[in-house]
Formats: C-alpha cells, sequence, structure tokens
C-alpha cells in the first residue's frame, strides 16, 4: 500500500457489491440449483474484479491486493482441509454400514409425524455435545437425510431441520471455536456469554421446533408401511447391518469432546470406516473388487477409491442408489472452488476498506440501543454474505463495534450475543458463504432451497432485534462509565504499594 492510498467512498463500498448482488441474481435465474456449480464461483470472481479496479484507483499497489487475496484463501485452507476430509469420511462411512445402519434404525424408530422435529432435536444434542455443527450434519445429518427420503418426506425440509438443531447446538456449546471467540471479541466472559445468549436462542429454537412439530403432524405416513418395509430388507441384504457399525461415530463424538483438533477427528474417522468396512462388509467388497488383482490388493483399491471418489452402489433400485452413494474427497473439489472465490472477493473488500466504509455508514444511523443491536446483526449478516466466512462475520463487527457498545454502556455480553445471532447463525444460509458450500456439499441440498425451513437461524435474529427494541435482556455496564459529579466528596487514591499487596 501506498502514502497516497484514498479512503474509499459509499459509491465506491457499492459499486462491487451492487455487481454480486446482480451477478448472483442472474446466476440464479439461469442456472437455478446449478448456480452453485460453476455460476456463482465466477460471479464472485468478476466482482472481486471490479473491486480490485476500485482499489487500484483508489491508490492501493497490485502486489499489496494480491498479497491480501492470497491471505484470504490461506486463511481457508483449515475449512478445506476439513472439506476433503469429510469427502472422505462419508465415502467410507457409506462403505462401512456405519450409514446404512444408522438409516436402518432410524427407518424403525422414526415417526414421519414427528420426524422433522426429532431430527431437530436430535442434532441440537449432538451438536451441544461435541460443539460442531459440522461433524453433526456430516453425521447424522446425512443419516438423516437418507431417513426422509426412506419415509417419503422432504429432503429440503429435513436439511432446515438439521441446520436449525446443528446451529443451536453450536452456538450454545462451550465447545465450539465460535462460542468462544465472540466473548473474546466483545471482552465478555464465557460462561456469562453463554447464560446470555439462551434468552434468544433457546425461544427460538422452541419455535422452530413447535413449527417442524405441526409439519410432521400434517404428513400422513401410513402410506408409507411398505416402502419402510422394503426398503429396510433392501438395506439388510447389501449391508451387513448391526449396532456395533455406529461405534465410528461413537469414536467421533468423543474425540471432538474432547477437544481434538476436526480435521484429525474427521480424517481418523474416514480411516477407521475404511478398515471397518474390511472387517465387517467382506462380501459388499468382493462383490466390488476388481477380480485380476489379488484379494488383499482388490480390497485396497476399494477401500482407496472410495476415499477419492465416495461410495457408488447399483442395487437396481434406482432410488435406493441415490440413496446410498456419495462422498469422497473429488466430490468436494466444487465446494472448494466455491470457498476460495468467495475467500478473494471478501479479502479484497476488506483490503481496500471498502466493508469498513460500508459499516460506517450503517453505525452513522443507529441512535438507540435497538438500532445499534440490528445494525450490528446486519453488519454480520452482510459480513457473512460479502467475505464468506463465519470467523469474519463475527472477528470484524466485533472489533468495529466494541468501542461504541462500551461508549454507550452496554456490557460486553450484548456484543457477543449479537454477533452470534446475527454472524454465526446466518452463515449456512449463504449459498458461497464457507458454511453453506459445507452443508450443501455434505446434505446434498442447496441452501437457496433450505433457507425457507432453516426456522432456528431465521428467528433468532429477528427475536434478538425484537428485545433490543423492546428492552429485554439488554445488560448495561457495572459499573456505569464515570460522570464528573462537583458535590461528590474527593477521594483520596491509594498508594500503588497497597494495591499490590
Amino acid at each position: 500500500m501506498t502514502l497516497n492510498v484514498k479512503q474509499p467512498s459509499l459509491l465506491d463500498a457499492l459499486i462491487p457489491l451492487v455487481m454480486l448482488i446482480m451477478l448472483l441474481g442472474l446466476s440464479v435465474y439461469l442456472y437455478g440449483s446449478d448456480s452453485s456449480y460453476g455460476p456463482n464461483q465466477i460471479a464472485l470472481f468478476v466482482a472481486a474484479g471490479v473491486a480490485l479496479i476500485v482499489g487500484l484507483k483508489n491508490g492501493h499497489q497490485w502486489s499489496a491486493l494480491e498479497q491480501a487475496m492470497v491471505h484470504g484463501i490461506s486463511l481457508s485452507l483449515g475449512a478445506i482441509l476439513i472439506l476433503f476430509a469429510v469427502g472422505a469420511l462419508i465415502g467410507t462411512w457409506l462403505l462401512s454400514g456405519t450409514v446404512p445402519s444408522l438409516i436402518y434404525f432410524g427407518l424403525q424408530v422414526l415417526n414421519p409425524s414427528w420426524f422433522y422435529a426429532a431430527a431437530c432435536i436430535l442434532c441440537a444434542v449432538v451438536a451441544l455435545s461435541i460443539g460442531s455443527s459440522w461433524t453433526t450434519a456430516a453425521t447424522i445429518g446425512v443419516a438423516l437425510i437418507g431417513v426422509a427420503m426412506g419415509l417419503g418426506l422432504s429432503p429440503v425440509v429435513t436439511a432446515g431441520a438439521i441446520i436449525s438443531g446443528a446451529y443451536f447446538g453450536d452456538k450454545i456449546s462451550p465447545l465450539s471455536d465460535t462460542t468462544n471467540l465472540a466473548p473474546a471479541m466483545a471482552g465478555a466472559e464465557l460462561f456469562e456469554h453463554i447464560r446470555h445468549m439462551t434468552w434468544t436462542t433457546v425461544p427460538s429454537l422452541f419455535l422452530a421446533i413447535l413449527i417442524f412439530a405441526l409439519m410432521g403432524f400434517n404428513h400422513s405416513g401410513e402410506a408409507d408401511a411398505e416402502k419402510i418395509v422394503q426398503l429396510s430388507a433392501e438395506l439388510e441384504k447389501q449391508f451387513d447391518i448391526h449396532w456395533y457399525h455406529l461405534l465410528p461415530m461413537l469414536v467421533l463424538m468423543v474425540m471432538a469432546v474432547k477437544k481434538v483438533p476436526a480435521f484429525p477427528t474427521v480424517a481418523i474417522g474416514a480411516l477407521l470406516g475404511g478398515v471397518w468396512a474390511v472387517i465387517f462388509q467382506p462380501d459388499l467388497i468382493a462383490r466390488m473388487t476388481d477380480q485380476s488383482l489379488p484379494a488383499f490388493l482388490g480390497t485396497l483399491k476399494v477401500v482407496w477409491t472410495t476415499l477419492h471418489s465416495g461410495f457408488v452402489i447399483e442395487t437396481g433400485n434406482a432410488e435406493l442408489d441415490k440413496l446410498l452413494s456419495g462422498g469422497g474427497m473429488a466430490k468436494m473439489m466444487n465446494t472448494v472452488w466455491l470457498v476460495m472465490s468467495a475467500m478473494v472477493f471478501g479479502s479484497v473488500l476488506e483490503h481496500t476498506g471498502l466493508l469498513k466504509r460500508f459499516v460506517q455508514i450503517i453505525l452513522a444511523r443507529a441512535h438507540s440501543t435497538g438500532s445499534l443491536i440490528t445494525s450490528t446483526i446486519v453488519t454480520c449478516i452482510a459480513t457473512n454474505i460479502l467475505t464468506a466466512d463465519q470467523y469474519m462475520a463475527i472477528v470484524m463487527p466485533g472489533r468495529m463495534f466494541k468501542e461504541e457498545y462500551a461508549r454507550r454502556g452496554l456490557a460486553p455480553v450484548n456484543l457477543s450475543r449479537t454477533l452470534e445471532d446475527g454472524g454465526t447463525i446466518t452463515s449456512p444460509l449463504v449459498p458461497w458463504n464457507t458454511c453453506g458450500a459445507y452443508m450443501h456439499g455434505v446434505l446434498n441440498v442447496n441452501p437457496l432451497d433450505y433457507i425457507f425451513y432453516a426456522f432456528f437461524n431465521l428467528i433468532n435474529p429477528v427475536l434478538a432485534i425484537i428485545y433490543a427494541y423492546c428492552g429485554i435482556k439488554i445488560l448495561k455496564l457495572t459499573p456505569p462509565p464515570a460522570v464528573f459529579n462537583p458535590l461528590a466528596p474527593v477521594v483520596e487514591p491509594v498508594p500503588d504499594v497497597a494495591l499490590k499487596s
């Protein structure tokens, strides 16, 4: 960056944003649900190019802009590694019988009338226990999508229930990285932050579960009984179905609770799935083995292929084949492309000050506590859209609003809760955000479809805004900011020596 860099104008900030909105809208219009398989990436790159031109106009050097883009991509490498590991895990857990067993047992115990509500509650409990929405979606979520298809229910609504529950647990669990990051940015204590969040989070989940329950009660499951029996029989025919196939999932959750980093946890889960397949699914592997190879090498090739290309089964039943095929690292390449494209765009906006200029306009209009909290939520959502990263949607607004909350005498927990109400839970609703792209890749449901059914994620920000304007659970600083009183008695300062003792 040179000394002649100009501060961006509001028009500068709006040009790339408007360009992105127009291109993404056109992408969805032309390609529909296939827009995230290339068209959205092009839209992000073109919008990034427009932002680069604005940055060059304002005096930024190309070398600094290029370095910012490279740095932005580097920030997503951790998520990319997890994406590849999750792809491998889904593949080997299909091959090993872990996911088919989950689907089989789910078909036996889950009733269509309360399936959506149960899916939401189950994912909430698991995510609360392990602190990870991503792991919850990749394990329980994948199986629940399969169960929904087996019960003749909507996978789109099921995806909404999975994400609602998973992000409730992720948002409120002390094991979650975002739950620790938000109070750190706001200057709040972790468990005070969690307690303060319950006022907006728990009612939002309750309302979401109620809606899912009402949707389930309107579904008649009687006509699906024969279909469930057929699918269960076919699962038993193709796989060895047993309770011990759920042990890889238990190992994964124990590692998550023990705070083992996400990438090695998922990678070990994927490898364990491969070992489990070799031990417990020999007949299935034998049917898939290249007969020209020795038995050991043939088995190794099946597992190896599953890790990189996923699991594919041909039963003669097209619906079952679709249900039980998936995974593989290669299947995550499009998601990785989307994440990298989004990070390039977001990095240019941040480096050139375009995003900060946009936020300053919002802050200038926030005169009341309600409007300040609303502005924070809007900023978090905008950051999720523009920088395409959940952590950026917590860190950047946290830095920008921290002093303003303190200046107005608001306790830090108000900001930390708002960062999560606006940043954490809206990230999976943006198709090009790392979380939205991840959920699309894992659940195979487009965020533009499930956004209408992720009720918890939609209700929580609205409820937070209502609380803000009504003054419900808005805590003040203790003690409040000092106000000079000329009539107050003079208190001599305590010597430093006394304080240190």
